[in-house]
């Protein structure tokens, strides 16, 4: 299958500090993505340059076969990349309908009751439905969660960078998040995932990444890489 997204030598640097360096990754349409790493490794950098929430210093970003490299953050998701966070912070004044209205009116240009529907179909996907009308503030954990998932979905995106979306959350509730994100892959979506839990990740990915130092020291189908003994010296411990 074609690549959505190709990233040649990327390299971002904080002063003195070489956060990435010559990263190559090709992400082919409709793929299952993980992406590991120990704390410090490049992993948040790596999606906050594909994303646009920072510039890469070096290197190329292309995004369905044009370079995304210049483009500010805004842009990049009227192209067809969302990103959810691993720290919702909901438009809290809001309902939970509302805070998916705004993705769809400022992406799509849906307002109204049309907006509405579709806020109300992306939260139906996401086990939600009834708390629509709820306001965001009052939401448990793991209903943030899955509504941050469902505010990146109602960018329509192609390519979607899920960041830690279970991080803090219990086994069964892990467990729920992951169904959503495997189904929203199988109707067409690209996913990246970021992810320290690793039942969740072994079970998510079709392939997985490891970024140490800035670099890419693994790449490969999953059992592959979490036995690859410089993975483990670098992020499993041993």
């Amino acid at each position: 299958m074609e690549s959505i997204l190709e990233i040649k030598d990327l390299g971002k640097n904080f002063g003195g500090f070489t956060a990435l360096s010559g990263v190559n990754l090709a992400i082919r349409q409709g793929e299952r993505l993980g992406l590991i790493g120990p704390n410090g490794s490049g992993k948040t950098t790596l999606i906050n340059c594909i994303s646009g929430a920072l510039r890469n210093d070096h290197g190329q970003i292309q995004f369905k076969g044009e370079s995304i490299s210049h483009l500010p953050a805004h842009t990049r998701t009227k192209r067809g990349i969302a990103r959810s966070f691993q720290l919702p912070r909901p438009f809290r004044s809001m309902t939970v309908a509302e805070n998916l209205m705004v993705p769809l009116a400022y992406v799509g240009g849906v307002s109204g009751s049309k907006a509405r529907k579709q806020a109300l179909e992306i939260l139906a996907e996401m086990g939600l439905a009834d708390k629509a009308d709820t306001s965001s503030a009052s939401l448990s954990q793991v209903e943030l969660r899955k509504m941050e998932l469902a505010r990146a979905m109602a960018a329509k995106p192609q390519l979607l960078i899920s960041d830690e979306a279970m991080a803090g959350l219990s086994g069964s509730e892990v467990d729920d998040v992951l169904d959503i994100l495997i189904k929203l892959n199988k109707s067409g979506i690209t996913i990246i995932m970021i992810e320290h839990i690793m039942h969740a990740v072994m079970r998510f990915s079709e392939r997985l990444v490891c970024l140490d130092a800035g670099q890419i020291i693994c790449d490969g189908d999953p059992q592959t890489v979490v036995a690859n003994p410089q993975v483990h010296r670098a992020y499993l411990g041993d």
